[in-house]
């Protein structure tokens, strides 16, 4: 463990090393944050698969995350970049974890609701969670996270079998303080390997 409670590389290298990982990223200011996680996992040895939603792009360009993962980023179902089809479908079914972050009040609802409007939500309804598993890191405004449709929204996700990882307390974009902070990276990414280690 580093002093932030994260793993340290060698621990990561260990979890992480030849596994195929999909990364969803939702639109948030939390984006930012991303491109370590992206770049923490790379490092470890996976083989990184960015999927980006309209929004998302509006904060990072997906060429940073292809830059960070060496691989194509995904924005759209309509684009065609590998022979298999449809590749969203050959995406999923190679994945051995999928990872959300940020993930925000509309993507838990449309997630909890079975929509795929999105490059994000349409790789998701192709993974058997039977078998991989699927971490979600929540990220909004304090009131948002508190609103009834919200939790409900988690409660129905969690019995679905996603999990979850924060969110943290602390200062927001929106300059106000509370719950609804995206968790840092190293703490994504550990929970990550902890969520591959138990379905083993």
């Amino acid at each position: 463990m580093t002093s932030d409670g994260s793993l340290d590389p060698a621990a990561l290298a260990e979890r992480f090393a030849g596994k195929e990982l999909l990364v969803g990223i939702t639109g948030g200011i939390a984006v930012y944050k991303v491109a370590t996680i992206v770049s923490r996992l790379a490092q470890a040895g996976a083989q990184v698969t960015v999927a980006m939603t309209p929004a998302a792009t509006k904060f990072v360009q997906p060429l940073t995350f292809q830059a960070l993962s060496g691989r194509h980023v995904y924005t759209s179902a309509w684009e065609h970049v590998e022979s298999q089809d449809p590749q969203h479908i050959s995406l999923a079914s190679r994945a051995d974890a999928a990872l959300i972050a940020p993930c925000t009040m509309d993507c838990l609802s449309r997630l909890a609701t079975g929509r795929t409007d999105d490059m994000v939500t349409l790789l998701l309804s192709a993974v058997d969670r039977a078998k991989t598993p699927v971490l979600l890191a929540p990220a909004m405004n304090v009131t948002m996270w508190g609103q009834p449709s919200t939790q409900r929204n988690v409660r129905q996700l969690e019995a679905d079998g996603f999990d979850f990882v924060g969110p943290g307390d602390g200062w927001q974009a929106c300059r106000e303080v509370g719950a609804g902070r995206m968790s840092e990276p190293g703490a994504i990414v550990s929970a990550l390997a902890e969520v591959l280690a138990r379905r083993g």
